[in-house]
């Protein structure tokens, strides 16, 4: 499926079912190729590659306990201090990117404060930025670069 992204090659095969798997290159293991799977894999790349996050500070499917519940977030980036900087939200491309995909991301941020919070199905792509000293965020028209990031 093609993505409003830019294109990359992944190295995708079948598992003893026959079902297709890709190769997570952050978590170093194939897992299933579902099509959010697919968004995370292309966003992945185009975060590293395009607009130089280090691949060393991103993590995918990294967990949290909120409220005593364990989640999951999509991809978490951090600083070279090891803090949480950027946390990313995919969902398949058929799926519209709503204020309850933006719920979700904000509780996750509850626990880890970032300053950067994405959204993205593939297709249409969000990100904002937090300020906790106004309490404010708001929406920038790009994914920034990594270097670019506060």
């Amino acid at each position: 499926m093609t993505l409003n992204l830019p294109e990359k090659h992944f190295n995708i095969q079948k598992d003893t079912d026959g079902k297709l798997i890709i190769l997570d290159r952050l978590r170093h293991k194939f897992v299933a190729l579902t099509p959010e799977e697919w968004v995370r894999q292309n966003f992945v790349s185009f975060l590293i590659e395009d607009r130089g996050y280090p691949a060393g500070l991103m993590a995918n499917e990294v967990s949290l306990i909120q409220n005593g519940i364990s989640r999951r977030c999509d991809t978490l980036v951090s600083d070279h201090y090891g803090r949480p900087l950027v946390i990313v939200e995919y969902k398949a491309p058929s799926i519209t990117i709503t204020q309850n995909v933006f719920d979700q991301i904000v509780r996750y941020n509850m626990v880890l404060r970032a300053t950067y919070l994405i959204v993205s199905n593939g297709m249409t792509h969000y990100c904002c930025r937090i300020d906790y000293d106004t309490g404010r965020y708001n929406f920038i028209p790009e994914i920034p670069q990594y270097s670019a990031l506060r």
